[in-house]
């Protein structure tokens, strides 16, 4: 038997369960992968406590991981058995040994790239490339704001941003996360804990404040994140680690200065195979290039998913975690 994590209910870490199960076999257009490594990302405790609901429970988690095709559904010509690929969407249950999903949202690794790597950045990866390279195209010699520098995928944006010739200023939450911050690539760092954001850019730009900024903190930061940019500049919200935002008044960003805010996702940009696989080449050439590197700074056993959650909850967490089944 095979196992997986899954939960019946949402809530704490506790609801999650390690069960057996019997792999489903792939169904036209799906590929069954068997995984070697699993990615661990916020939007897996979304749905754990059912910020995003599952479609039903129980539920599988999880939707990033790497490992080997072992069986392939009817209609699949891009991928056979015995191919290594990496996958970053598709339906929960990447908390598994075995992994059912779309062979559409399935990419071939170039042999440069391990399994753990694949699973520790193909969801931040490519949501760094989506953020850097078209939410808003950089070109070099802007300079931008993205809180949580020394998170997954902080890490991952402050070294593209380094590459693209950016100035990026990555909030943090103490002096060793400001470190790694730096060591990845960060023009600035600010101490949240410590120091005002806004005030802190301010003084960082001489008063010209940010081109963009990139919040995956949501609530907390909302305003603060607003009062760091320059007129008719991009505000980038693409996560909720705080909670969502809401109850926004649309008139504060003419307040603000004709303010930009767009709300995207991975799925909004890796809408086809062909874009997915556009995107997936430009990351996996920054890894090949040695630009990007991927720092896995936690791996825990599959059994343990629970304890990795609370621990990227909690923020005690720097780079990336995976699970290994």
């Amino acid at each position: 038997m095979a196992k997986r994590i899954q939960f019946a209910r949402t809530g704490g870490s506790e609801v999650l369960e390690l069960v057996d199960v019997t792999p489903a076999e792939p169904g036209p257009g799906e590929v069954r992968v068997e995984n070697r490594a699993v990615g661990l990302n916020f939007i897996d405790i979304y749905f754990r406590t059912g910020l995003y609901p599952a479609p039903s429970l129980p539920s599988g988690l999880g939707t990033e991981g790497a490992g080997v095709v072992d069986a392939v559904g009817e209609g699949v010509t891009h991928l056979k058995v015995g191919d290594r690929v990496a996958y970053a969407q598709g339906p929960l249950g990447a908390y598994a040994d075995y992994h059912v999903l779309p062979a559409a949202k399935a990419v071939v690794l170039p042999e440069a790239v391990d399994f753990e790597t694949a699973a520790a950045c193909m969801l931040k990866g490519l949501t760094v490339q989506y953020l850097l390279r078209q939410t808003c195209p950089l070109k070099g010699g802007e300079t931008i704001l993205f809180h949580a520098a020394a998170g997954g995928v902080g890490s991952i944006a402050c070294q593209w941003a380094r590459a693209l010739g950016v100035k990026l200023i990555g909030t943090v939450s103490s002096p060793e996360k400001a470190a790694l911050a730096e060591k990845n690539g960060a023009w600035a760092t600010i101490d949240y804990t410590k120091e005002s954001v806004a005030e802190r850019v301010r003084e960082l730009t001489g008063g010209e404040m940010c081109d963009v900024v990139y919040d995956s903190v949501g609530k907390d930061t909302w305003e603060t994140s607003l009062d760091c940019l320059k007129p008719r500049a991009l505000m980038v919200s693409f996560g909720n680690a705080s909670g969502p935002v809401d109850g926004v008044n649309i008139g504060i960003l003419n307040q603000k200065g004709s303010l930009f805010v767009t709300r995207p996702s991975l799925n909004g940009y890796a809408d086809t195979r062909e874009r997915l696989k556009t995107m997936a080449d430009e990351l996996f050439a920054m890894l090949e290039s040695g630009k990007v590197r991927i720092d896995i700074a936690q791996r825990y056993p599959l059994a343990e998913a629970g304890k990795a959650q609370d621990a990227l909850q909690g923020r005690q967490t720097t780079g990336s975690t995976i699970l290994l089944p």
